[in-house]
């Protein structure tokens, strides 16, 4: 398995936003996680990223680090979202890769902490993320914060 930016493979763009919108968009947003992916392949900044986890070409996986993942804790980032992986592929730990690639990213970037929000229980404890808080979605809802240190030093 190889764990690429989606603007590193061009050629597979088209099924990366696919994957990414089936699986945490809606009806109405396709346009919403296409332009977002457009301009992370343009932009020279760190963030945002949207990654893929490939096997033989076929997109098994996905994840994104982002600046805000529509949340109230503005003041917190990267963040850590849409964690994906395809259900014919699960239990091979590959949710495990994505993270630790995610981590790596991150502290390749220089950034010292990765953050996500989540209404998961006990997932993400597994691999090490810390539960630091509650945050709020533009519904009024509310989901734990987890942070992870990159050990950037």
């Amino acid at each position: 398995m190889r764990i690429v930016e989606v603007q590193q493979r061009k050629d597979l763009f088209d099924k990366a936003v696919n994957v990414f919108w089936k699986q945490w968009g809606s009806e109405q947003n396709y346009k919403f996680y296409e332009n977002c992916m457009i301009h992370s392949c343009q932009t020279k900044d760190e963030l945002p990223r949207f990654y893929i986890a490939l096997i033989e070409e076929e997109i098994v996986g996905t994840y994104a680090l982002l600046r805000n993942d529509l949340n109230s804790r503005q003041d917190l980032y990267p963040w850590f979202a849409c964690l994906y992986v395809n259900p014919e592929y699960r239990g091979k730990e590959i949710g495990s890769q994505l993270l630790q690639h995610a981590i790596e990213e991150t502290a390749r970037k220089g950034f010292g902490n990765l953050y996500l929000s989540t209404d998961l229980e006990g997932y993400y404890e597994k691999y090490g993320w810390t539960h630091v808080g509650e945050v709020y979605g533009v519904d009024g809802g509310s989901l734990k914060i987890y942070t992870k240190s990159s050990n950037r030093e």
